[in-house]
């Protein structure tokens, strides 16, 4: 009985939970070896049949030694079988060689920044830390960083260069030891990125330039700063530095306003004996450009924009010299009278920066500042215009094909010359001690332009040139003397050399409904101005072909600005 009940029992099939889904079935023939065991392999294991070459058998990386039709395999990254470490090939070096660059410390900050720049950036020397942090553990990069965006930004709201803007970011962040920092400059934008290593992350900041102020007493004292903090004579920490940036800020301008308008009626007397004027068109002229300046703050104070302002000090002195033509005075040229207003309302300094920039490979900041250029000598065009527009409707004769009186005075026009640089100096807000050599500066500029154009009959674009040439190259010279921009020696030493005269009687050409006359004399003031931009920067350039490349070991050539030939 117990073997009958116990035989359905033992038919029954067993549960799932008794047998492994793996278990052969019953029935099936065992396999005599014992199964293999259940290890993943890799799937960078050598298959089999695959001899692997023992190591020392033949180069020093293990490399097959076969013939070609070895079996064996290597690795990519293996090297070959002819490749010896003792004897390793050399590295592909150009034919002149990689010349070392050790940056000297007796050159400018400017030209070693300027240098670096222009580097690649696998070619550039690594950072000397010239000062040190507060406790000297690092850099606090986002203190640095912004430290570097708020000079940067008094800089080019002052009118500084692009260029010189990125080297002097560049020169204060490798002060603090900040490697791989990037600066970037556009006309109303500044950033900074700051990659640590190669396997962190970029830190990244920026600032917008809203206001724009024409000082440059501020923009010297930002210089000093600059060079204090890349000097190793003087210690500079970042508190330091935030503290003497504020004060910057906060300094009053060094002329008070009454001043600044009487600069602006010396600048336009001045540029009217330029043309011929007497001691009465000196006077009437200085009036006008005193009573424009006075509208033009008006303006401003009550948030008119720039083209406006433009516009409205325009009017005065045209507005006298329509008047001087309407009394029928021998006496008086009201041409000159005119002519000695544009001269004070000409944007030579943003001329310059633009075309600056342009030259040095910033085309979208130099676009940006000649189409703000542009915007300016339009409100000068529509100032004019509508005064001579009102002067013909009543009767004024005003003669476009006028022109000047001979230089026949040029000891007069000398000391007009330097009287002209001297309250555009003053304008400028600049320091007093660099008024002189910016006087001298700007009586040198009419010496040669007069020589040339007057004595020797050369195209007066072609002296303007010449003679900006040499103030850039002055200006340079001053500004290396002193450490420190390069721009007051420069930027008020043109001013007896900016086109107020083909401006004005391209104007009245276009009034008097003669486009032929007022375009062609129109297409000489710009020609003109150019040339004024286009000189001042190659004066300056030449300047540092005698210099040369700071801490060039070999005689390394200078690079360009970008680059060369458009590669």
């Amino acid at each position: 009985m117990v073997a009958e009940s116990g035989g359905p029992e033992d038919q029954k099939p067993q549960s799932d939970e008794a047998r492994s889904a793996f278990a052969p079935p019953a029935g099936t023939m065992q396999p005599v070896s014992p199964p293999e065991e259940d290890h993943p392999t890799s799937e960078f294991a050598i298959p089999t049949g695959v001899h692997p070459e023992p190591s020392g058998s033949g180069g020093s990386g293990g490399g097959s030694t076969g013939g070609p039709n070895s079996d064996t395999l290597s690795s990519a990254f293996t090297p070959p079988s002819g490749y010896n470490a003792q004897q390793t090939p050399p590295a592909f070096t150009p034919a002149q060689g990689i010349p070392m660059v050790k940056l000297t410390k007796e050159a400018p900050w400017q030209d070693r920044m300027r240098t670096m720049l222009r580097m690649p950036v696998t070619e550039r020397p690594a950072p000397e830390t010239v000062q040190r942090t507060d406790d000297d553990t690092g850099p606090a990069v986002p203190r640095v960083l912004d430290l570097t965006l708020r000079i940067g930004e008094l800089l080019l709201a002052g009118g500084e260069g692009a260029e010189d803007v990125e080297a002097a970011m560049f020169a204060v962040t490798r002060s603090y030891g900040l490697d791989r920092s990037e600066p970037t400059v556009t006309f109303t934008l500044l950033s900074i990125s700051h990659q640590p290593s190669l396997v962190d992350d970029p830190v990244t900041a920026s600032r917008t330039v809203r206001r724009r102020g024409t000082d440059y007493t501020r923009l010297a004292a930002v210089f000093r700063l600059v060079d204090d903090i890349t000097s190793e004579d003087a210690d500079v920490s970042l508190e330091e530095a935030y503290r003497r940036l504020a004060e910057i800020r906060r300094n009053r301008h060094p002329y008070p306003g009454w001043v600044l308008t009487a600069a602006a009626g010396l600048l336009a007397g001045s540029a009217s004996v330029l043309v011929g004027g007497g001691v009465l068109v000196f006077i009437v002229a200085a009036a006008g450009a005193m009573l424009g300046d006075r509208l033009a703050w008006l303006c401003a104070g009550r948030g008119l924009p720039e083209f406006y302002q433009f516009t409205v000090a325009a009017m005065p002195p045209a507005a006298m010299g329509v008047a001087l033509t309407l009394t029928h005075s021998t006496d008086i040229r009201p041409s000159a009278v005119i002519t000695g207003g544009l001269f004070a309302l000409l944007p030579g300094r943003a001329l310059v920066a633009g075309v600056q920039d342009g030259l040095t490979g910033y085309y979208i900041t130099a676009s940006a500042r000649l189409l703000e250029v542009m915007y300016f000598f339009i409100g000068i065009v529509a100032g004019v215009l509508i005064v001579l527009y009102l002067g013909l409707q009543l009767g004024a004769q005003l003669n476009p094909e006028a022109r000047f009186v001979a230089y026949d005075e040029p000891v007069v026009q000398i000391l007009a010359s330097m009287a002209l640089s001297l309250a555009f100096a003053v304008l400028l807000q600049q320091e007093r001690s660099t008024v002189l050599a910016v006087t001298l500066n700007g009586g040198v500029a009419w010496i040669i332009f007069a020589a040339m154009a007057r004595t020797g009959g050369i195209s007066p674009v072609a002296a303007t040139a010449v003679a900006a040439g040499l103030v850039g190259l002055f200006g340079q010279l001053f500004s290396r003397y002193r450490f420190t921009s390069s721009l007051p020696y420069i930027t008020a030493a043109i001013g007896p050399l900016l086109p107020g005269s083909a401006t004005y009687f391209g104007l009245l050409g276009v009034a008097q409904n003669e486009l032929d006359t007022g375009l062609a004399s129109l297409s000489t003031a710009v020609a003109t101005a150019l040339a004024i931009a286009i000189g001042v920067n190659l004066g300056s350039e030449i300047s540092r072909l005698f210099i040369g490349a700071p801490g060039a070991v070999g005689g390394a050539s200078r690079r360009a600005a970008k680059r060369t030939r458009g590669f």
